[in-house]
């Protein structure tokens, strides 16, 4: 571990607090030090918020430091019993929070003996319900017990009142810990063994500058147009420069959703013209001319033009489309169906006329030249040197593989006439075909990679079968060889370098002749090229550079993250590398990356500020129980005072006992997603976790209730399950309710589809319609609306006031074999519905008479005995009397 990181280990260990660090700091690194120090059978240590991919990399990074045992994971594919014995054994446990809120209400896990809870990326503690649950539960159980809280999203906390004050009381902490990449000890450590960085600037073509500038003054005019027509959104961060940013659309989600659906059609239309017009920025500078061109065409419609809130009348649009439109077909016209059609005598003359004249990109050209230097310099080398080509997406990458195979002309050409050319009709050249079925039936790249350099001076290809050396070798050659073969094996299966195939990777472990050729074969450096934007694998990244050790690494798009996580693992390795920033001067691509470090700095200094001025009560620990959210109690502070100025002096000041009933609720294990469980649980309500199938929440043995959400109500209507939801409810519970419950950060309002539903399929009217269809066949179903879960838990509380508790065996015998209604698909609904309400029936003889009789003309032949022989005496006649005749 380097220096500021074993002082940030020292920190936590000494004192529970939470830990914020800039991005890339490498604070995983200090989340393995910590499981590392606690894993032993004598600790019980719990690890709430990793994924799967996370546990993965942790587990492998402990296996690496010779750790044994590692850390289980507990997930639902465990048993009871099998939890039970893991917590009896101890160590350090990752632990979903659904099955940790579980045992912690059912009383499976010892809470007086749990040593600590590690909270990963506690930022999202107020977002995520269940986390601050498990936390209240554990301090009100243990007061002994560490919290050690570490995130290195430090933007987060700069949103909303105190946030970070909250955050700290909702994780028991009283201790704050910032690390910036500004800090002194971080900086030192840092600057030490730092990378050569040598930057290139570019300069973009005319026509790319030009269309940079149109779309600048397209934002800059409807992000002012939106200030002028809405006060509610007209603040200081609301500006083109922030217009630009990656953080622009969770800032406008912020400002906008609670208020959106006061919002005119033509503000809510400038919102989505502002995604619009980022998103063609973002692919100027990101793709090709050709896939820019084709995004800017498909805007260029009347239907697009009449549907935007006018910026494409503006001379700044017109330049945008001109200038694409150039990037393509230089100075010639572009062609269009009418003319091949008229020329089609001449098809000599359209070719001449047809042939684009793409741009290719600056910064390919430029690739191609750091890629030559770097090939010149490895040459000289007697290693096997590896280089790192970073991307931001794999679009990008996948592009820039291409490019390095077949060269700039050859890819663009080939995007050209699959696309533009497919829309006007235009026929590819014969070389292009015969290229096409080349790329199509290339199974070799050694013999291939040949003839394209003979043809191109673009980079050849890169036939890849070897892994970085992950330590120094011996020396003896023999062992160095063998290495080799290993490392070669491994990193094949694991990565995809520029020039390899899957053909390749097949033959390369056939016989050890073929091994020994290929590495005579293979030419220094091997080119790998990945994107840093991967969700599935968080830790890719660190892992990329741990496994493979490349010694030059271009920086095809700059990324902060990426940059902080190449700075550390630099500091940890005495081999010094190169690495080329390439970025296109005075641009937005530049301003964007400024703007990430800016905000990321103003983020920390307002952090430091607020630590600064902030007061931490002494019990924000909650180990007393002084803490305002260990005492469950829904009285308001308002009623508390009132109460005690209302005790009776002449018997000492105290009040009279109330033997109170412990208030309980059954609630379904599903439901746990929600954060109503939990503030049931805060309001003094004892929680009952079960399965059930019948409604998600039973508060008497008589009211039962269905939680539905907007998105969830929207579906269940759709689909038809609430009605069969709604019919095992009546049938079963004497007062069966519908809760529809909205998010407390949107609006309570049901109207719009921007709130019904993201792909506008249902309107608010369709749902009216099928919840008043929904009322009319259930009379006795009740609706419910929330504006929030905290309603939801005030509502429950006074339904269940002076009423009768919920018995868990009860609710738990209606399953599927005893509710009937679930199979209510087999019948006719109509039919059922008639059957129904002749007399004689209920709901214990329906399903009798309805299996045994196939259509109403044979009920209406069957006689009197046949009739008592199906429902019985007492039913039977009732009937009887009515059909037989």
């Amino acid at each position: 571990m380097l220096e500021y990181e074993n002082q940030m280990l020292l920190d936590l260990l000494h004192e529970d607090g939470l830990l914020i660090t800039a991005q890339g700091l490498g604070i995983e690194r200090i989340l393995v030090s910590l499981i590392f120090t606690y894993n032993d059978p004598g600790n019980l240590v719990i690890v709430l918020g990793t994924t799967t991919r996370e546990e993965e990399y942790l587990l492998s990074q402990l296996e690496n430091k010779g750790m044994s045992p590692l850390p289980r994971c507990i997930t639902s594919e465990c048993s009871v019993n099998e939890r039970s014995q893991i917590y009896q054994e101890g160590g350090v446990l990752f632990v979903t929070t659904r099955i940790m809120v579980m045992d912690f209400l059912m009383e499976r896990i010892p809470l007086q003996l749990i040593t600590g809870i590690i909270v990963w990326k506690a930022h999202r503690i107020l977002e995520s319900c269940q986390e601050a649950f498990i936390l209240r539960l554990y301090r009100q159980n243990n007061k002994t017990g560490f919290v050690k809280a570490l995130t290195n999203n430090p933007l987060s906390f700069t949103a909303g009142f105190c946030h970070v004050e909250r955050v700290m009381r909702n994780l028991f902490v009283k201790k704050l810990y910032l690390w910036p990449r500004f800090h002194m000890d971080v900086d030192t450590c840092l600057e030490q063994c730092k990378p050569e960085v040598v930057e290139l600037h570019l300069n973009m073509t005319t026509t790319t500058r030009q269309i940079q500038m149109s779309l600048l003054d397209l934002i800059t005019s409807t992000v002012q147009e939106l200030r002028r027509s809405n006060s509610a959104i007209d603040t200081d961060e609301f500006c083109t420069e922030n217009a630009i940013s990656k953080s622009f659309e969770r800032m406008l989600k912020v400002l906008l959703d609670p208020i959106w659906h006061q919002l005119s059609s033509r503000t809510r239309q400038l919102v989505a013209d502002l995604k619009v017009l980022r998103t063609l920025l973002e692919y100027l500078t990101q793709y090709d001319c050709i896939t820019f061109y084709n995004l800017v065409s498909s805007l260029r419609t009347t239907e697009k033009a009449l549907q935007s809130s006018g910026w494409m009348l503006l001379n700044s649009a017109e330049t945008l489309f001109v200038n694409a439109k150039l990037r393509v077909f230089g100075s010639n016209k572009s062609p269009s169906k009418k003319t091949n059609v008229e020329n089609s005598t001449s098809k000599k003359t359209d070719q001449e006329m047809i042939e684009p004249e793409l741009e290719v990109n600056p910064k390919w050209l430029v690739l191609s030249e750091v890629l030559e230097e770097v090939r010149s310099e490895a040459s000289e080398s007697k290693k096997l040197e590896k280089c790192l080509v970073v991307t931001q997406d794999d679009r990008t990458a996948q592009q820039l593989r291409e490019y390095l195979v077949d060269g700039a002309q050859t890819v663009l050409r080939r995007i050209f006439y699959h696309t533009v050319g497919a829309k006007m009709g235009i026929q590819p050249p014969e070389s292009i075909l015969r290229d096409l079925k080349q790329a199509q039936a290339r199974n070799i790249p050694k013999e291939n990679s040949k003839g394209k350099q003979d043809k191109k001076d673009e980079p050849p290809q890169r036939e890849v079968k070897d892994k970085g050396k992950k330590g120094k070798k011996t020396t003896k050659q023999e062992l160095k060889q063998d290495d080799d073969d290993i490392t070669l094996t491994q990193i094949a299966a694991k990565y995809a370098f520029v020039g390899q195939s899957k053909e390749d990777e097949q033959h390369s472990n056939e016989t050890e002749e073929e091994k020994d050729i290929m590495k005579r074969l293979l030419s220094s450096p091997l080119i790998l090229v990945q994107s840093v934007k991967n969700v599935s694998d968080p830790f890719m990244m660190p892992r990329l550079l741990e496994e493979v050790q490349p010694k030059y690494i271009v920086m095809y798009d700059p990324d902060l993250t990426f940059i902080r996580q190449l700075e550390v693992w630099q500091a940890c390795h005495s081999e010094r590398g190169r690495v080329y920033l390439l970025l296109y001067k005075g641009t937005t691509e530049e301003q964007i990356y400024l703007t990430s470090v800016k905000r990321e700095k103003d983020a920390f200094e307002f952090l430091i500020r607020e630590k600064a001025s902030m007061v931490i009560p002494e019990y924000n620990d909650g180990k007393t129980d002084d803490h305002p959210d260990l005492i469950r109690d829904h009285r308001k502070a308002s009623e508390k005072n009132e109460e005690e100025i209302n005790k009776d002096t002449r018997k000492g000041g105290q009040s009279e006992q109330e033997q109170t009933v412990t208030q309980r609720i059954i609630v379904d294990l599903r439901e746990f997603r929600s954060e109503l469980p939990a503030l049931l649980h805060k309001r003094g309500i004892e929680i009952d976790p079960v399965t059930i199938e019948v409604g998600d929440y039973i508060l008497t043995p008589d009211i039962c209730v269905e939680r539905k959400s907007l998105s969830d109500l929207i579906g269940s209507l759709n689909s038809g399950r609430l009605y069969n939801q709604a019919q095992a409810m009546t049938r079963y519970y004497k007062k069966p309710i519908l809760l529809i419950e909205f998010d407390h950060n949107k609006p309570f309002y049901l109207q719009g589809r921007y709130f019904l539903s993201s792909d506008g399929s249902s309107s608010s009217q369709d749902i009216a319609a099928k919840l008043q269809l929904l009322t009319l066949h259930f009379p006795h179903l009740r609706l419910l609306w929330c504006p929030s879960p905290y309603a939801s838990a005030e509502v429950f509380h006074m339904l269940k006031m002076e009423k009768e508790q919920p018995v868990v065996a009860q609710a738990q015998a209606i399953t599927a074999e005893t509710n009937p209604d679930v199979d209510s698909d087999r019948y006719n609904p109509q039919i059922k519905d008639f059957v129904s309400k002749l007399p004689g029936i209920n709901t214990k003889n329906i399903y009798t008479i309805l299996n045994k009789v196939s259509d109403l003309p044979e009920l209406v032949s069957l006689s009197k005995e046949t009739l008592t022989d199906i429902l019985g005496n007492q039913c039977g006649p009732e009937i009887g009397k009515l059909v037989c005749r």
